[in-house]
């Protein structure tokens, strides 16, 4: 009788207690054989109903702790994913981020609250959760267990291949995110690794970690950014139209631009840029507004003679959302990017750029160091930003993808840690994502469809993310008008070098 006891089928509390009043009833009256018939008819009965329940979301722990069970080594995992309520983000149904936050998490959102960034990864700043289930009432967190992707993949190395283990250690390399702006995003720039490890090392509080950070973003829908230097030759257009600049900075510093020319070496042209806008945005706060103020009534004033430029326009615009601030009038040193959907930008570290406005979905080294200096409330740190900026000028280029099948574009910018898969499947369509020997994490923004690997099969739709460990192919059918969905993962290109 004992063994019946030790049972993990066995111990949970109303069979035990059952049990309990069952042999007391049958001893009493009977012999203590018809007992044991009931017991072993209880277990059988358990055991039958538990192994019809399990599914993709149903674990059968065997008395190991769930949160390090890898459920047979290969299957797909659900993610429940952390939201950022920045002020520049969108309202209520307007934000990409929020629809995708209600689907994810099965609650509502308050759509006074802006939805700004949705996280899918390991970082500690906005780790995801592994969501164990029951397998019975789906969106009821009463049977879910939760424990964090990075605890997960701490307890189960082999999800993430021996390359990745290897390069990166027993954590994702990669963070994905998406992004619903209606408000500008500071102008900042991402450190690299060896400053990254600096400021951490100095200021933890503000640098939170020792990564280095190059990422991509790509469209969802129409998305306008500001990124890297113009051309020289539009410089010299800009000191010459803004006059503003030259009264922040001086005449003596912004007369450097005129005496460089395209044929001059780089490092030439790049210290007289780095000049003027370092002391451009060390100007003072009092008289940055002066001047900001006295440009804004200049530029409504010759609306009534001309079309201002797009960049005029922008520029008025940031000077409502940020008043006064240095960063509006910078705005006209960087080039005014404008995505289509589909379109993405990548970009390196040290290379100044701003979001403006739109949704799109990035992705990025497992980091969150964010060197500011303008369009923005938060610390700023002019210094380090003006000092660690490459200095690059020219228009960034835009990557449109290549095709993988007929319904997946991949975006494979130069770097180990990241590349984004994303796929448009009509109704009844299927495509495959070949195995590959590294994680990926798979975001559905919209619409609905099967995503099998194995004999595991899951019904997908938008909001669902799903980590899925290396070495599984995905099948994935579309049973919607239209299935969006995204594929992050480690480079193809770092395989390769293996």
């Amino acid at each position: 009788m004992i063994a019946f006891f030790f049972n993990p089928l066995a111990r949970n509390t109303y069979h035990l207690l059952f049990i309990y009043i069952t042999h007391r009833e049958v001893t009493r009256k009977t012999h203590s054989s018809v007992f044991y018939i009931i017991v072993i008819c209880i277990l059988l009965s358990d055991s039958s109903a538990t192994n019809k329940k399990m599914g993709a979301d149903a674990i059968q722990t065997n008395g190991h702790d769930q949160a390090k069970l890898l459920t047979g080594g290969e299957k797909i995992q659900r993610l429940r994913c952390f939201v950022k309520n920045y002020e520049w983000g969108k309202l209520g149904p307007d934000s990409l981020v929020a629809r995708l936050q209600e689907a994810n998490s099965g609650g509502k959102v308050d759509a006074a609250v802006p939805h700004a960034e949705f996280w899918m990864g390991t970082h500690e700043s906005g780790p995801s959760h592994v969501e164990f289930g029951s397998g019975q009432n789906e969106g009821s967190d009463n049977n879910k267990c939760m424990v964090t992707l990075k605890s997960w993949v701490l307890d189960n190395p082999d999800s993430l291949g021996s390359g990745v283990v290897g390069k990166w250690g027993c954590d994702l390399p990669f963070l994905f995110k998406v992004l619903s702006v209606t408000k500008a995003l500071s102008i900042q720039a991402h450190p690299n690794k060896a400053l990254a490890e600096k400021l951490h090392r100095e200021e933890p509080l503000l640098y939170r970690d020792n990564n280095h950070k190059p990422e991509i973003a790509l469209a969802v829908t129409p998305f306008q950014a500001l990124c890297g230097f113009v051309s020289l030759k539009e410089l010299k257009e800009v000191i010459t139209n803004v006059p503003e600049i030259t009264e922040l900075v001086g005449s003596k510093a912004t007369g450097q631009i005129f005496k460089v020319n395209e044929h001059d070496e780089d490092v030439k042209v790049k210290l007289v840029v780095r000049l003027i806008f370092t002391q451009l945005m060390s100007a003072s706060s009092s008289e940055t507004k002066q001047v900001v103020s006295r440009m804004k009534i200049r530029l409504i004033s010759e609306t009534k003679h001309r079309e201002l430029s797009d960049k005029e326009k922008l520029v008025l615009e940031l000077e409502e959302q940020y008043k006064g601030d240095i960063g509006v009038i910078s705005a006209f040193f960087f080039n005014y990017v404008k995505l289509n959907p589909g379109e993405a930008l990548y970009l390196d570290a040290n290379e100044p750029h701003a979001y403006i406005s739109g949704d799109c979905v990035e992705c990025m080294a497992a980091s969150d160091n964010v060197v500011r200096a303008g369009l923005t409330p938060k610390h700023r740190d002019v210094q380090t930003l003006c000092s660690m900026l490459t200095y690059k000028l020219g228009y960034p280029e835009i990557l449109k993808g290549f095709p993988l099948t007929p319904y997946v574009t991949r975006y494979l910018p130069p770097f180990d840690e990241f590349e984004v898969d994303h796929c448009d499947l009509p109704r009844g369509k299927s495509t495959v994502f070949p195995a590959v020997p590294g994680p990926s994490v798979y975001l559905v923004i919209e619409g609905e469809g099967k995503l099998q690997t194995g004999s595991t099969q899951l019904l997908v739709s938008q909001g669902d993310v799903l980590f899925v460990p290396a070495h599984n192919e995905i099948h994935v059918t579309g049973e919607s008008d239209l299935m969006k969905l995204y594929r992050a993962g480690v480079s193809s290109r770092f395989f390769q070098t293996l």
